[in-house]
């Protein structure tokens, strides 16, 4: 599926505005980062976590700000939100400030900017679990960019109901011309933002 210039336009005027924004954070998160590792032997280690994924039918690097003890990410074999849900293999950092705030995702923006991401979109899976969809006949994963957010992420429900929101929007995608798109995107983004702002969570 073609992907359309007005969504790319919006991905990387929004991009680069919350990196500005954003840069002040991003600071904090550096010193907040430098303390931890001198106190703490366990948390040392690269402030950035690379995982592969899958965007458009290729792999990429999914950058984010590390939130696993070093341990932990041995144990992690490049998905590490399986190991996030439990306190104990998360770093001071990423304990109390990273998780509860989505502040782990800051670097994804730079994905975006690559055009590895989009804004909005299926969140991007591990090649594994792509691999399972496609076994089953389920390629929406292979036609559109995966996104920073999306209408599976607002919702909580069970699997089954995430990839029903998540071909919804690739139906979105095929009958949306390109700012009737952008306009839809900008909805989900702003619902994105209420979420976080209430501290109710996504279904990441």
């Amino acid at each position: 599926m073609r992907r359309p210039l007005a969504k790319r336009v919006l991905d990387v005027v929004v991009s680069a505005t919350l990196l500005l924004l954003l840069s002040p954070v991003v600071l904090a998160v550096l010193v907040a980062f430098a303390l931890d590792v001198v106190l703490d032997r366990e948390d040392r280690g690269s402030l950035f976590y690379r995982e592969p994924r899958i965007s458009r039918g290729r792999t990429f690097g999914l950058l984010k700000f590390r939130t696993l003890r070093a341990d932990a990410v041995l144990r992690a074999g490049g998905h590490a939100r399986l190991l996030e849900a439990d306190p104990a293999n998360l770093t001071w950092l990423g304990r109390r400030v990273l998780k509860p705030w989505y502040l782990d995702e800051i670097p994804q923006l730079w994905n975006i900017l690559r055009g590895d991401l989009s804004l909005v979109g299926p969140r991007p899976w591990p090649p594994e679990l792509v691999e399972q969809q496609r076994a089953e006949g389920v390629t929406y994963r292979d036609e559109v960019s995966a996104g920073l957010t999306g209408l599976a992420q607002l919702t909580k429900g069970s699997d089954q109901r995430y990839a029903d929101l998540d071909i919804a929007y690739v139906e979105r995608c095929r009958t949306l011309a390109g700012w009737a798109l952008v306009r839809y995107d900008l909805g989900i983004v702003l619902r994105t933002v209420r979420v976080v702002a209430r501290g109710e969570g996504l279904s990441y």
